[in-house]
């Protein structure tokens, strides 16, 4: 099973970029996939959650401003990040979990990890 995220990069603020996680080795219809970030110092947070049962979550942080969205053809999952703020500045992560998570948010619950992609919001 392997999980690879894309598409990171440096953008100034407000700028957007799209996220791609695209997960070989399982059939992602079943499985749960959230983005997580994390930035210099701080610990790993859940950005956003699309679930095997089809619901989203998404952190107070980013909503408004990212949408999750799967293609389980394509196997890949996308996180469109639109007026991109210098807080967003992390590495992203995408994380698999087979079924509905109990706690989108938690690492612990999650199965496989990809090498994340750094993320950079300056001016």
């Amino acid at each position: 099973v392997q999980l690879a995220e894309s598409g990171g990069g440096l953008v100034q603020p407000g700028g957007s970029l799209k996220l791609s996680c695209i997960v070989s080795g399982l059939p992602l219809e079943y499985w749960s996939i959230t983005w997580f970030r994390q930035a210099p110092g701080l610990e790993r947070e859940g950005v956003s959650c699309t679930t095997s049962t089809d619901l989203l979550y998404y952190s107070d942080s980013v909503k408004d401003r990212f949408t999750i969205y799967r293609d389980n053809v394509k196997k890949t999952v996308y996180l469109q990040m639109n007026n991109l703020k210098p807080e967003d500045t992390a590495v992203y992560y995408c994380a698999a979990d087979l079924g509905p998570p109990a706690d989108w948010s938690q690492i612990d619950g999650y199965d496989y990890w990809g090498q994340g992609t750094q993320v950079t919001v300056s001016s």
